[in-house]
Order: structure tokens, then sequence, then C-alpha cells
């Protein structure tokens, strides 16, 4: 690491001026040294130069920040914020209040390498293609703000998260790095570059981390800790200079990931009495905890589980005196496993001194199996109405990977082919290009097991063959050894063989085909003056297939099975629920254009201003999974930025850059809840829904000033959101769907501000003994909505703020030898990330938990080239 870089600096570009984020191409992108090169409009440019509103980390921010998923990018990075109710390595972005739900295709696109994340969609979270194993031997990660769809790929609304790695060089050299910490932390890298020949160059890599999870599970069944980190990553990546203007840059990767998943904590149950499960602390509710909100009466399930909660879960952990990192959990077996790997190529010709070819392709594939408890519940049966079952254990909703299969899993392909050129007087820059995408499924079908239980009556189906008219009360549950080999038995509350217990079966397969064509260029009017324009029309095309069918176990791991869709449809598996189906309800396509229209003022070489206007749009998609395929249309967002960027040398140095934005939506897609109606023996769900009209607007700052041996980065945000008109949506067998965002209130996931200060200091010392940095990192992100308060009343995260701290000593000695010291969270703020939104479902509301305080300390060995 160079002098004045440390190990700890945040996600503001904060003192990346003094260490170029793409250093071993200085020479070749004409970059004055210590400047910022960014490749967020396909070409490598100065920071300064690029009238986009971002934000770039490199290698030494990302490290010190200990960055390892998407949910701790966003963490630190103002406008950008994440989904992480299935855990960290499944969240999903949102910029600006730009959200994705599941089954949405991302507003939020991530790249590796000019390269697309894979799809993963299916019946659990897949994420956003940010997972862990990709955050090590970075160049940088740049943080686009605002519609990207004419240059990146899939049209997104929100923006774009580029994940650059190090290209091999023609250097010899490498590094291992090791840290630990507390929580049983390790962590290993190495990386080395050989040059096998003046025109072949070599890059290797691996990282491997482990930790105990920090959330600790205090019911005695299960593992003893969830949020836990184990996983290992590979990488190697070749660049071949066939001719001097002809290179092909081979990547391939591969990671792997095995934990227990996550598991949230109650907040409130809604039960009268039962003030001990509240989170008075944070959501101060008047009077009785007993909250009935729209659809709730005295019989439905939540009516039922809320009591077992308050006189179960809540009195032991009263009764323990647990902590805030503290939770009770019911699954015997949770985890998240998660495979993918991917080969990119990418060759440039250097067609003549105007013209570029770029071709990039890649082929990845994504595995994902997942064991959670979607209500995090430990509940037990309650004296009544069967003495006998007392205290055996009742699972309201489990999912489970089926037999054979993976809960999500896809095969992704993807070709670009562009044309980068300029003309010859130096006016005209521009790049043409095409882009295809398919992603196919990997195996016959992605497959979900639900183990679901009820608490109100329902007609028998017909298939079941019991009289007309029998009315099955669903109060029962599953004891199963294995859901995935169906070894189940049914615990039948009323003590009565004709009430079975019941689990749900999904199985979904999808197809995507994405086609683009585009293209922009910048011209300049004057020296100073340039107006840049871009258009791009993009066709998707989706298919999906997907079946659900409900096993009625009568007795031990024996059911009888028939279609949800249609309950008079026998099922002796759920490809017959799938044939049942009409083709035509899944199927979609979408065909639009979008463009872009710029025009920035340079009266000189370090002052910029920009005023920008963009049409953004997003496909539409389809959710299979349900017991009736559910499809969305696609979204509009009419956008508009204005902003300048400042740059300053001499003894005080750095710059600043500020952006102010308006965004109108038409038709946004946002996640909906879906609670059963009476008699429905349709599962809680969650829908995708075009919520009419929204409004995002709001301004950026990102700052940098340095003076000797201080510097201090500045970071900040402030968002203004509202949904401002909602249409209706009703679903066979459940309510009208409840949107997880009030009418005239905030979206979700956009807090009204968030700031991030990065102070730093080099201590005086002589050169001899090294160069020693102090830093600090603080950040506060304001409330932000999960869930609408028609949905729960605790659908807002409240405000929280972290404190982290490094001591980087880099060159110990004259050694290749580098040593930091780190903390992060020095005060242990007890903070939430997300709210589940179960309120109408189960009575009580559960809150995934921040990490506390972790510290330790990390060496780095650098050998050959990279120990100067």
């Amino acid at each position: 690491m160079r002098g004045s870089i440390t190990c700890a600096l945040v996600a503001t570009t904060a003192l990346t001026w003094m260490t170029p984020a793409l250093a071993q191409d200085e020479a070749n992108s004409g970059a004055a040294a210590g400047d910022i090169i960014v490749t967020a409009r396909r070409t490598e440019e100065r920071l300064q130069d690029v009238p986009i509103s971002m934000t770039v980390f490199n290698q030494e921010q990302v490290t010190a920040r200990n960055i390892v998923s998407g949910n701790d990018l966003a963490t630190y990075t103002p406008s950008l914020s994440a989904n992480s109710r299935f855990g960290a390595e499944t969240a999903a972005f949102a910029i600006r209040g730009f959200t994705q739900e599941n089954f949405t295709s991302p507003s939020v696109a991530t790249y590796f390498a000019d390269v697309i994340g894979p799809r993963a969609n299916g019946g659990t979270a897949g994420g956003n293609g940010a997972g862990v194993g990709q955050f090590f031997d970075l160049q940088n990660v740049q943080v686009l703000k605002g519609p990207q769809g004419t240059l990146f790929g899939r049209n997104t609304t929100g923006g774009a998260v580029l994940i650059v790695p190090q290209k091999p060089t023609d250097e010899l050299g490498g590094y291992i790095e090791g840290s630990i910490g507390n929580f049983d932390m390790y962590r290993i890298q190495g990386v080395l570059n050989v040059p096998l020949a003046d025109t072949f160059k070599v890059r290797l890599g691996f990282e491997r981390q482990k930790r105990d999870g920090f959330v600790r599970n205090k019911s005695g069944i299960g593992p003893a800790d969830y949020d836990d980190v184990d996983y290992w990553a590979i990488r190697g990546a070749i660049v071949a200079d066939l001719t001097p203007d002809l290179e092909n840059y081979l990547i391939v990767r591969y990671s792997e990931s095995s934990t227990n998943g996550t598991f949230g904590k109650i907040v409130g149950v809604n039960a009268v009495g039962c003030d001990a499960g509240v989170d008075r602390s944070r959501y101060p509710l008047p009077g009785s905890s007993q909250v009935n909100l729209p659809g709730q009466t005295l019989a439905t399930t939540a009516s039922f589980l809320a009591p077992l909660a308050c006189s179960g879960t809540v009195a032991r952990q009263r009764a323990r005196g647990d902590g805030f990192w503290d939770v009770e959990s019911g699954n015997t077996d949770p985890f998240l496993k998660i495979k993918q790997w991917g080969v990119t190529n990418t060759t440039t010709w250097r067609v003549s001194d105007t013209v570029t070819l770029k071709n990039i392709a890649s082929y990845q594939q994504f595995r994902q199996k997942q064991s959670l408890l979607i209500g995090n519940d430990n509940f037990t049966f309650p004296a009544s109405p069967n003495p006998a079952w007392t205290g055996l254990p009742f699972t309201w909703v489990g999912v489970y990977p089926a037999q054979g299969l993976a809960n999500v899993e896809q095969a992704t392909f993807t070709e670009e082919f562009q044309i980068q050129g300029k003309s010859g007087d130096g006016k005209l820059d521009y790049v043409l290009g095409a882009y295809y995408e398919r992603a196919d499924p990997l195996s016959p079908f992605q497959g979900t097991y639900s183990n679901i239980s009820y608490v109100n009556y329902s007609p028998a189906p017909a298939a079941l063959g019991l009289p007309a008219g029998t009315l099955l009360p669903f109060l029962a549950t599953l004891s199963c050894s294995n859901v995935g080999l169906l070894q189940c038995t049914p615990i039948n509350t009323f003590g009565s063989p004709q009430i079975p217990s019941l689990l749900q079966n999904s199985l979904t397969r999808y197809w995507y085909e994405n086609i683009g064509f585009f293209g922009q260029a910048t011209y300049k009017l004057t020296d100073q003056l340039s107006l840049t324009g871009g258009i791009r029309y993009t066709i998707d095309k989706t298919r999906a297939e997907g079946g659900t069918r409900q096993l009625f176990f009568f007795a031990p791991n024996q059911y009888n099975a028939v279609c949800a869709a249609n309950n008079a449809i026998p099922a002796a598996s759920g490809e017959d629920c799938v044939t049942a189906l009409p083709a035509s309800s899944a199927r979609q396509t979408t065909k639009r254009p979008t463009w872009l229209i710029n025009l920035d003022y340079k009266p000189t070489d370090d002052v910029m201003l920009y005023a920008k206007y963009a049409r953004g749009y997003r496909q539409g998609n389809i959710n299979a999974s349900n017991t009736i395929p559910q499809g969305w249309g696609p979204e509009k967002v009419e956008s508009y930025e204005i902003g300048a960027k400042l740059s300053f040398r001499g003894d005080l140095s750095g710059y600043f850059n500020v952006a102010g934005f308006y965004n109108d939506f038409s038709d946004q897609q946002l996640a909906a809840s879906l609670i059963p109606s009476p008699g429905s023996t349709a599962s809680p769900a969650q829908a995708i829904v075009n919520a009419g009209k929204s409004r995002i607007q709001g301004f950026e700052v990102d700052a940098l000033a340095s003076y000797s041996a201080f510097s201090l980065g500045v970071g900040y945000t402030y968002l203004d959101t509202k949904l401002k008109s909602f249409t209706p949506v009703n679903f066979p067998g459940y309510l009208p769907a409840t949107p997880n965002s009030d009418l005239g209130g905030p979206l979700p996931l956009s807090p009204k501000h968030k700031l991030t200060l990065t102070p730093s200091i080099r201590l005086p010392l002589d050169e001899s003994v090294g160069k020693v940095t102090l830093s600090a990192t603080y950040v506060h992100t304001s409330s932000q909505v999960t869930s609408a308060s028609a949905v729960t009343p605790f659908g807002t995260v409240p405000a929280f703020d972290l404190l982290n701290l490094n001591l980087a000593w880099n060159g110990i000695a004259g050694s290749p030898i580098d040593l930091a010291a780190f903390v992060t969270n020095v005060t242990n703020e007890k903070y939430y990330t997300f709210l589940g939104g179960g309120w109408q479902s189960t009575g009580v509301e559960y809150a995934s938990l921040g990490m506390p305080r972790m510290y330790g300390l990390r060496l780095k060995f650098r050998f050959g080239a990279m120990a100067d």
C-alpha cells in the first residue's frame, strides 16, 4: 500500500486521490499521476471528467472495511442500501430508493469485469450478483447512481455497481495476507502474478474466510449461532497479447459458501399483555401491545400464533435475560449453501488510432440451497385444544430445498460487441454495441418445500376422497426427520386421523433472453462545452413454468397430493401441476427504448458543470413460485440530474462533487404482502405489483480535503421519496395485496440522510520506521421504511450510527510487511438492518440484526514487484 493511503478508509472516494484506482494503466490512459481512473462509460476516464454521480473504492478501502459481500458494501456507501431479509449473501441492492425485490430484475446491476451478475430467480432470494468471494485483488469498486441503461447490459433504473479485478501485469510478484479477529475469525488471501513471457501474463488468487455467527441461538435446537461466514474463492486470469494491437483477457473464477444463514429477533408481539416482547427503545407503541390491522380477526393465524410467541419465546427470553444478539430458533437444520462459477473472455483489437473493437463473452452458473423459517419462530403447542400435544414444536412456514434440487439455480450466457472510436480531430468519442443474454435452467426444475401450518377451517380438496363439504382445521404441523426425502409425521392437534398436516412443494423454471442495441457519443462543441447523447433499444423475453402441489400427510411418511391451483387434480409429482397450467400465463415480452442527453461545461481542467436527462426502463417479469403464476409489467422513470465536480491542488488538495436529482416513476415494481383470505389453503406470500406513480428527489455530496499528513473525506446523500399513487391488485385466494410502502409515504430502503466521514492522519515518524496511519470512519444512516404501516406497525428500521477505527503500519522498518489493527462498530451499536413485515401473517414482528463490535489484526507480506 502506498504512503498516504491507509487500511481503513470508507465508501467515498476519500484518499483514493493519492492512489490511482487503476494504477497499472496510468500511462496508457493519459491520466495524471494520482487521478482516479474509472470505466463508468465503458472506457477509461478520469473520475472528475465523468458527468455521473458515483462513489469509488480502491482495494485498500475494501479490505479495511472488511467488505466481503454486497450487504457490507451498502453499509458504507451513500445512496446505496440493501434488502438483507434472508441474509447478507442474498441481499439485493437499492440506490436512491430504486429497489430490487425478490423475482424482479435488478434495479441496480452488478458487474464483475464488465459482465453482469448471473441470473438468480427461484423459490428463495438469490441476491444481486455481489456475493462473497469477489471483493479481493481488485482495481476498484465503482457505484454509479441513476439510470445507466444506455451502456450497461440489462436496463437498470437505479444504477450499477462495477467490480473491477486486477489484471495480470508484466512484473513478477504477489502477496500473502492473513487476518484474525474475535468470533474466531480468520481470513487468508494470496495473489501471485507471473509474466510467463512479454506477451503472456498470468495472475492467480485465492481467498478463504471463516467466522462464527454473532447471532446466538438459545433454543438448543439446531446450530449455536447464525450470521456466520464460511467461504472460499479462487480466481485465475490470463492476458495474452496476440499481436501488439490484439489482446485476449481470460478470467476463470469459482466461489463456494456454506453457512447457517440468518435468523431474526422478535421486536413486537400482537398479544395483550405481551409488552415485554416489544422493543420500546426503538418502537414506543402506546398502551396495549395488541394492534389489529385490516384483515385481522380472532379467527386468523396471527391471533393464534402471537399468544404462542408471547407465552413461549418471549417468556423464555425474559427468564434467561437474553441480550440483543440472542434469539430462539426452531429449525433443526438451517443452512445457506451457494456455489457459483464463471468464465469471462474479453478480446480487444485496436484497429487504428481511432477505432477499437471489443468483444466480451461470458458463461456463469449459480446454485443456492437454503433451509430457513420464514417466521423466524420457535413455536410450541399450548395446552389447548389438545393437552396431549402440549410443548410439541409448531413450525409456521419452513422453507427447504426439494429432494435432489436447489431452491435457485440458473446458467447465464452473455455476449457483447462494442465499437469504440474517436474522430481524427479529437472532438468526437463514441461507443456502439450489441448485447445478447440467455439464461436457462440448470436442472429440470428448481424445487422448494414449504412446511405450512394453518389455523382456519378449509374445504377438503376433492382429490383427497373425503366426503363433499368436509372442513379440515389446519391447526396441524409436521415432524420431519428429512423434508427432502418426505420423511414426515403429521402431528394432528385434535387427535383425529382425518386432520392432515400439510407440506407444499413448488417447482419452477425460467428462461430469459435479452437483446440490446446501443450507441453513445460525446461531441465537443467547443474546447469547454460537450454534448453527450445515447440511445438503447432493448428486447426482453421471459418464459416461466411453475406448479405448486400440496401434500396432505394423514400418516407417517404417507401423503396424498393435489395441485394447489386446482385441487381437483391429484398430483403424484409437482410436474403434474406444472403441465396443468396454461402456458400463456407464463410468457412475457417487453420492448423499450431508453436514452440519455447530457451537457457538460469545463471552464478549466479542474471544474466541470453538467446537466443530464435520461429515460430508464426495467423489464417486467414472472413469479412462477406462487400458487398461481403471477406477472407484472415494466417500469419507467424520467430522470433529471445537475451536478458539479471541482478539483483543487496545491498544499490543500482534493475535490468537491455535488449532484441534485429528480426522478418521476411510472409503474414502479414494488413488493406487496399477500395474506390468505378466510377459507383459502393458499400460503402467505409476497407478490410484485406495478405500484402506480412515485417521486424520488435529493442531492449527493462527495468531497475530500488533504493537507500535509491529514485528510478528511465526506460523503452525504439526502433522499426524499414518495409513493404518489397505487392501483389495488387482487389475487385469487388472498386478501387485497398491500404494498410495502404507504400511499403518500416514502419508498422502501430510502433513508432520508446518509453520511460518511473519514478522517485520517499519518504519524510524523522517520521513513526508516515505516508509514503509520491512524484513521476513523463514521457512518450515520437515518430511519428507513421496509414495510407499510398497513402491513405492520414495525415497518421502519430506526436510525443508527457506526464508528470504525484503524491503525496501519506499512513497510515495517523498511520491510515488505504491513500490519494493521482494526475495530468496526467501536461503540457496539445495537441496530437493525431489515424488518420482515410478518405482523399480519403471524402477529409477530422480527428484525435482522446488524453486526456487533468486531476487531482483529491483519498481516500482509509482499514479494517481488509488490514488495516495493
